[in-house]
């Protein structure tokens, strides 16, 4: 463990349980983990309301500054969006004027921007990322910009390097955001144009929390190459392959997993990614089955959909890592309680051993054959025939 990237994790307790804290604190150490730090220790305070001013009581910031000093701790990693005053006070606090190296504050917004920015490859995701992220900066106007900037890799949002005046800064940010502004929304016409070639074929998209093994089912459907790791956002740029079961192509895209405390800022920025969601005639629903906690991973999910007006799209809830499951018998019991709260299609399945694979594609293709035959409603009068699945099941990945 390098000595410079050892991190605190903190949260408040609302009366939560102990289990979901720790599913919490294990989710926000995942996120750590995932931006380069290595979490060894905690603070969890039971407050109804954070501190206004340092977010945790004074007590603790004062047990807190110690375990930094103590054990040269890098950063600091809040469950919880900072607001302004916040975020400067603790940096006050957590960085006397004798220390040499400084401790880098985060909360969890600034923790997701910090891994988006380092995934994201296209040109339009590193644009929505620079937005959003200017965006969570403007009104954080403290040493955060000394932090962002050095890994901006010198695009040169900021005048000389003696130019500290606020003023100055609040300014440059305004105009890095108008400038990304329309740079996004040039990327977005294009991308508009794209989707109306699109318009003759059924689209189907994967959606679900981070983590639950989209892009590896992705890979299974279309087989095509798409990165698949056991780490938070594993995939930030949206991807977009084309697949044939039986005789019926269609466009099968994989987009940003979702996670509880999505930050605003980059849903609003994303918008224009997560069209492949919006736009699509099916969505695949996955979830890690095994995960005990996937029900408020579905509601994460369901509700992130509704935000961005895709509640309403016909769903296939795809019920991955099924071969986790302790007990088979759970699947009958969970399919019945998904019944009840409104979906009608489900499927377990494990995308890592083929379980159930071609019980999918079946499902896929009866709900692709639908729209497919209202895009091209004379196909069966023109003598064409849909191939049967299984017994004729083929996948033809796009060369």
């Amino acid at each position: 463990m390098g000595k410079r990237d050892k991190a605190i994790l903190v949260a408040i307790t609302r009366n939560e349980r102990p289990e979901v804290i720790d599913e919490h604190l294990h989710e926000l150490a995942f996120l750590a983990r995932t931006a380069g730090l290595n979490s060894v220790g905690k603070v969890v305070q039971g407050l109804t309301i954070p501190d206004a001013r340092t977010y945790i009581g004074k007590g603790k910031l004062e047990a807190l500054k110690e375990q930094v000093i103590a054990e040269d701790i890098a950063a600091v990693v809040f469950d919880d969006d900072l607001s302004p005053s916040q975020l400067r006070n603790l940096e006050r606090a957590l960085n006397p004027a004798d220390r040499e190296e400084k401790v880098q504050v985060y909360d969890r917004s600034l923790l997701i921007l910090d891994i988006f920015l380092k995934r994201a490859q296209t040109a339009q995701a590193r644009t929505q990322v620079e937005l959003a992220r200017n965006q969570y900066l403007l009104p954080r106007l403290t040493r955060l910009w000394t932090h962002l900037e050095r890994q901006r890799g010198g695009t040169g949002t900021r005048g000389g390097a003696g130019e500290k005046e606020i003023e100055t800064d609040r300014r440059n940010i305004r105009n890095s955001i108008a400038v990304l502004k329309e740079r996004l929304a040039k990327i977005e016409k294009q991308r508009q144009t794209q989707r109306k070639g699109r318009s003759n074929i059924v689209r189907v998209a994967l959606v679900g929390y981070t983590n639950v093994g989209k892009s590896t089912l992705m890979n299974l459907l279309s087989g095509s190459g798409v990165l698949a790791e056991n780490k938070l956002f594993a995939t930030v740029d949206s991807t977009v392959r084309k697949v044939v079961l039986g005789n019926i192509p269609f466009l099968l895209s994989d987009t940003v997993g979702f996670i509880r405390k999505l930050p605003h800022h980059l849903i609003e920025s994303f918008k224009s990614t997560l069209d492949e969601v919006r736009e699509a005639d099916l969505l695949l629903h996955v979830v890690d089955a095994a995960h005990p906690f996937h029900e408020n991973q579905i509601e994460v999910v369901t509700k992130t959909l509704k935000e961005i007006g895709a509640a309403d799209i016909p769903t296939i809830l795809v019920m991955n890592k099924s071969d986790l499951l302790q007990d088979r018998g759970n699947f009958e019991e969970m399919y019945g309680y998904y019944r009840h709260h409104g979906y009608d299609k489900i499927v377990f399945v494990s995308a890592e051993t083929g379980m159930n694979i071609d019980k999918l594609k079946q499902m896929i293709f009866e709900e692709v054959k639908k729209k497919h035959l209202t895009i091209y409603p004379n196909y069966l009068k023109n003598g064409f025939e849909y191939t049967a699945l299984p017994e004729d099941l083929r996948v033809e990945p796009k060369p």
